[in-house]
């Protein structure tokens, strides 16, 4: 009873070496299969991995960080509030314009990086985020600034995929 063919009785015969849970084979088109191969392949610390989300995550604090400061100016100079106490109104749709875009389409946005992996989502957004925050600065007119906040919310869909890396 003792020397059973599995090798899984009593204390440590010769499988007490090997990983209990070991992966039998990696798919070739999947993500997840991917990273879990290149964690087994790399040695030491990932610096270079870590300094890009911190890249991605203070580019992606960016619009919101950076505006506030800026808008009440803007909104006085383009002439949109009839008063000077309208300013803040006027202000307040800009700034919410950009978290309405976030809300519609965070939900889509982590579908798409399920799908097809978080570097395209990534990267789409990083590249959004330079065009429609200079075409925000360069807006001459309330209903430019206001569209391109929106569009900058709808297409930043970088939050959910760093938090999962």
């Amino acid at each position: 009873m003792g020397d059973d063919a599995s090798g899984g009785g009593g204390g440590g015969g010769a499988g007490a070496s090997e990983p209990l849970l070991k992966r039998a084979r990696y798919h070739p088109n999947c993500p997840g299969c991917r990273v879990d191969r290149r964690k087994e392949e790399r040695e030491g610390f990932p610096f270079t991995e870590i300094s890009c989300l911190w890249l991605v995550t203070i580019c992606s604090s960016l619009p919101i960080q950076s505006l506030f400061p800026f808008l009440y100016f803007m909104i006085r100079d383009l002439h949109i509030a009839k008063e000077e106490e309208d300013i803040g109104f006027y202000a307040g749709f800009v700034g919410a314009s950009y978290m309405l875009g976030r809300a519609l389409t965070s939900v889509i946005w982590g579908v798409v990086a399920d799908k097809h992996g978080r570097k395209p989502v990534l990267v789409i957004t990083l590249v959004s985020v330079i065009i429609f925050n200079t075409l925000f600065g360069l807006s001459s007119s309330y209903w430019m600034a206001l569209t391109t906040r929106g569009l900058l919310g709808l297409l930043s869909g970088m939050l959910g995929p760093v938090k999962v890396s």
